[in-house]
């Protein structure tokens, strides 16, 4: 309605309070009478526990309890939740290891938790944490990705040989073996996908409070599935559902690091089961590199074939990834769920993948931004890259004579994915001419005249968003004709506060400050899947929308009775019931107002203007777009300067056109800082993690990027009432190839056809000297 519909830039509801203190994180939750909870862990990638005393540590000032992992065996909880067991190569089941809360008798990786400290205070925690007397052996550990598959590599786990967590073959390796045969060209390479660390601004934290009067838990943390969040709990704990709640506040980012249950989710619970008091732990940021999930870390060789013009024929891909030393929850699906984006936008008609996961002794590994989709695109628009220079073919005409035409959709892929819509030659056309593309030559000549490298990456890019799932929304209407809104889905930096205000306020007549919205509370959202995949405007939205919809019918009978209508002459627009060709109309709120009051309702009829629904997902959409980016280089020290960035991308119906070129930008700056800086080390000899702050971790800032100019050219899909394609992950899923082709474009004259992620000065300058 007016301002509030959707398709304007309505400014975020959630800004004021945020940008004034007013948000309430985790760490923010206080219970009268709370304690601290301190975890001890492991300095060593790989060792035997031979001893552990905690007598000292007991008796320290302040403290509460003192667990450890024999505690833990005798607890009767559960392990930690993980993927269940996948097949190996010859199709028997894999080894699922367990994932105890505390190690007992051995540890895997630098960070595994050995011991859980209550006190009355944080610090007397961590001062009794330093007395606890623990005799280590230490044993030989593996770290890098490739080697822990290795026949010399030591064993992570005695039940899985050559440390191979699972393979996952898919697609047609006859016909794709078959296109290699009468291929005219075949370009090959091997691809490094560095792992990641999330850097969340809100570091992890959580409060569990064990209520023995009600025989309830409560946890507080921060998350982005409260429902399902709630449902592992009780499993691991053993009881009902009904006895757990699971509270989420605001969540100051994610990107997929927050959607599982922790050691120190279970841990604090326990302990105020055995202490009676409400026990908090909180994160700092080197715990965090330590004990956070990370992300991508794989291996891939990669081979594309063409003919004597340079059609596609068919691709072969080979995929090491790296779980780290357990099994946490959708820990394999960045390595399999999202594999169709390495068919691009393309016409390949056969690709083969062959993945194998492999433990090593590492931080877990788990989705982050994109899980899977941007590894994938890199490795396509690589090699696309990488043709285009072996052939002698400008990437972009390469690109045009093997991208999909609209006029063939739907169409079905070489692996797994099956387009319904998309303009994917339009949104390349789009994105260069935002570019100036063909004045790019001139640009370079001018960067090459004041002593610098210019040069240019484009990067054609698809994805799958909102997989076949269900999502709950609710609207409420009160007895004064003001409304509350209730999502399932976690709203954790995206907006959803404002996106989902404006769908109902756009679709029943209402102003802003008529409506709260509500989340991430399971007693309030009772049933619900959260965020995650780029599902929220999709499957929530379409949630809310069947809602209001359903608001709207039982409105009309209601109006009805009190115009004295026929149901069948209400009509309902812009907040107003009337009766069609007339002046009589009745409002909204007034329609809310008489459904508290029996005796103005239809006879039979139910008090109250309430509608709950569940929106089910039965197919995925698919968001693409094309990304344009200049960079110049400076050859005496390799240092990228991002010059533009220019994107065109196709998310179908945009709801709100600011929180779309948020969520874009933002994740360019994810995708950017991946591509250039971030990088995630384990030393080969020590196991150590020696990238574990931020002196050591490079996270983008502001003066790493130049302006990101976004527009849309969407095309709606039919695979849900609302029209739109997921847009969350979208920025980095294109931008890694992007940044790293425009790149590798600059260092041309060099010689240098590839360079593996990040793209440091120092590796550009090494490349260069080579």
């Amino acid at each position: 309605m007016g301002k509030y519909a959707l398709g304007q830039s309505v400014l975020r509801s959630e800004d004021p309070r945020l940008l004034r203190g007013g948000g309430r994180f985790a760490d923010d939750w206080v219970l009268q009478g709370m304690a601290y909870g301190y975890v001890l862990r492991s300095p060593h990638p790989s060792a035997r526990i031979d001893m552990i005393d905690t007598a000292a540590a007991k008796a320290a000032p302040g403290v509460l309890e003192v667990l450890t992992g024999i505690d833990w065996q005798a607890s009767g909880w559960g392990n930690v939740p993980g993927d269940p067991p996948r097949r190996l190569r010859d199709g028997t089941t894999a080894y699922a290891p367990p994932f105890p809360a505390l190690a007992a008798d051995k540890v895997r990786y630098v960070g595994d938790p050995v011991a859980f400290v209550v006190s009355e205070s944080r610090a007397q925690a961590q001062d009794a944490a330093e007395l606890i007397q623990i005799e280590y052996t230490p044993l030989a550990a593996v770290t890098d990705t490739e080697l822990a598959g290795s026949d010399a590599a030591p064993l992570v786990w005695e039940g899985a040989p050559d440390n191979i967590a699972f393979v996952h073959l898919v697609g047609d390796k006859a016909a794709t073996d078959a296109a290699f045969a009468t291929a005219n060209d075949v370009v090959a390479q091997k691809f490094v996908v560095n792992r990641v660390a999330p850097a969340t601004i809100e570091p992890r934290a959580c409060l569990g409070h064990y209520d023995r009067m009600v025989d309830r838990y409560t946890i507080y943390t921060t998350l982005q599935h409260a429902n399902p969040y709630r449902m592992n709990l009780a499993k691991v704990m053993n009881v009902p559902e009904s006895k757990v709640r699971v509270v989420s506040g605001d969540v100051g980012g994610s990107y997929g690091m927050k959607s599982s249950v922790y050691n120190e989710n279970i841990l604090v619970l326990w302990a105020s089961a055995i202490t009676g008091r409400a026990v908090k732990w909180t994160s700092d940021r080197t715990e965090a590199f330590q004990s956070d999930s990370q992300g991508r870390d794989n291996v891939t060789t990669a081979e594309l074939a063409l003919d004597g013009d340079g059609r596609f024929l068919g691709m072969r891909v080979k995929i090491i990834g790296n779980l780290g030393a357990y099994v946490t929850q959708a820990a394999g699906g960045p390595l399999t769920v999202n594999l169709g984006t390495l068919a691009g936008v393309y016409t390949t008609p056969a690709i083969h993948v062959d993945v194998t996961a492999v433990f090593s002794n590492t931080t877990l590994t788990r989705p982050y931004r994109g899980a899977g989709r941007p590894e994938a695109a890199f490795i396509i628009e690589r090699l696309v890259d990488l043709a285009a220079d072996r052939m002698g073919i400008d990437p972009v005409e390469l690109r045009r004579r093997n991208t999909i035409s609209s006029n063939d959709m739907p169409f079905q892929t070489g692996l797994t994915f099956k387009y319904d819509c998309g303009a994917f030659e339009e949104n390349m056309d789009l994105a260069l001419e935002m570019a100036k593309y063909d004045g790019f030559a001139q640009r370079r000549a001018g960067a090459a005249a004041r002593g610098r490298l210019r040069g240019i990456g484009i990067s054609n890019t698809i994805e799958r968003a909102a997989a076949p799932g269900f999502e709950a929304g609710e609207v409420r209407f009160d007895r004064t004709g003001t409304v509350t809104v209730l999502s399932g889905a976690t709203n954790h930096g995206q907006g959803h506060e404002t996106v989902f205000k404006q769908l109902v306020c756009d679709r029943l007549g209402l102003e802003f400050d008529e409506v709260h919205y509500g989340q991430g509370d399971t007693d309030l959202v009772p049933f619900g899947q959260g965020t995650g995949g780029s599902r929220s405007a999709t499957i929530g939205g379409s949630a809310l929308l069947m809602a209001s919809d359903k608001i709207i019918d039982k409105g009309k009978k209601i109006a009805a009775h009190l115009l004295e209508a026929p149901v069948e002459d209400i009509e309902f627009s812009e907040g107003m019931f009337l009766i069609a060709g007339t002046d009589s109309k009745v409002t909204i709120k007034e329609v809310a107002v008489a459904a508290t009051q029996p005796a103005r309702l239809p006879a039979g009829m139910e008090p109250g203007l309430i509608a709950q629904a569940v929106y089910n997902a039965t197919e995925m959409n698919y968001p693409n777009g094309c990304h344009v980016v200049e960079v110049e280089i400076d050859p005496e020290t390799g240092a990228v300067e991002v010059i533009a960035y220019n994107v065109v991308d196709d998310v179908g119906t945009v709801m709100n056109p600011l929180l779309l070129k948020g969520q874009i930008q933002g994740g360019i700056g994810q995708g950017l800082g991946q591509a250039l800086m971030e990088d995630q080390r384990y030393d080969p000899d020590t196991g150590q993690n020696i990238t574990s702050s931020f002196m050591d971790y490079s996270l983008p800032r502001a003066d790493n990027f130049s302006m990101i100019d976004v527009k849309s050219n969407g095309v709606p899909t039919a695979t849900n009432p609302l029209g739109v394609k997921g847009a969350g992950e979208a920025g980095t899923v294109g931008a890694l190839p992007a940044v790293t082709n425009a790149v590798i474009d600059a260092l041309s004259g060099f010689g240098v056809d590839h360079i593996e992620m990040p793209a440091t000065a120092e590796r550009i300058w090494r490349a260069m000297q080579s």
